[in-house]
């Protein structure tokens, strides 16, 4: 025989485990969009990670070309031309190798760097030794990101 007391307990508690399963799906809830934002944000950290490792490698082979074309001087900071000095069998002077090195530039960003990228070239004939400055930019959502690199080069 139950008393009035086991009764009325029986009774408050009714429902109490309804709550406890809302309050668990709200924690849930939280907890998976807490882990979808950490996924998004890892995707966007990826994405800049390849577009700056991009970057440098493009920077390594802007630097490469001058080192091995360093009378251009100041043509490279010009424009861009196929003047067919790679693979067409044709001698090409160092200002129109530093165009054809331009245009590769230009080509390679636009492959490998998101629509908007821009490599330049900056010479300084006023240190010793003569320098070059390397900027590659492009844009991202979080904003215009940047990749300087300065290089000395011998033999100019």
């Amino acid at each position: 025989m139950l008393t009035k007391t086991a009764t009325t307990r029986a009774t408050r508690q009714r429902g109490f485990s309804l709550v406890e399963v809302l309050v668990a799906l709200i924690v849930i809830s939280v907890g998976m969009l807490g882990i979808a934002s950490l996924y998004v944000q890892s995707m966007q950290a990826g994405r800049t990670s390849l577009f700056r490792h991009n970057a440098v490698t493009l920077a390594g082979d802007v630097a490469d070309r001058i080192r091995a074309n360093p009378g251009a001087g100041v043509a490279y900071e010009g424009g861009g031309a196929d003047n067919g000095c790679i693979g067409g069998g044709v001698t090409c002077n160092a200002l129109q190798m530093a165009a054809q090195d331009i245009l590769l530039w230009q080509q390679q960003a636009a492959d490998s760097l998101p629509a908007g990228a821009n490599v330049g070239v900056t010479f300084n004939n006023a240190v010793a030794p003569p320098t070059y400055r390397i900027v590659i930019t492009w844009p991202e959502p979080e904003g215009q990101q940047t990749y300087e690199i300065t290089i000395p080069v011998l033999g100019i």
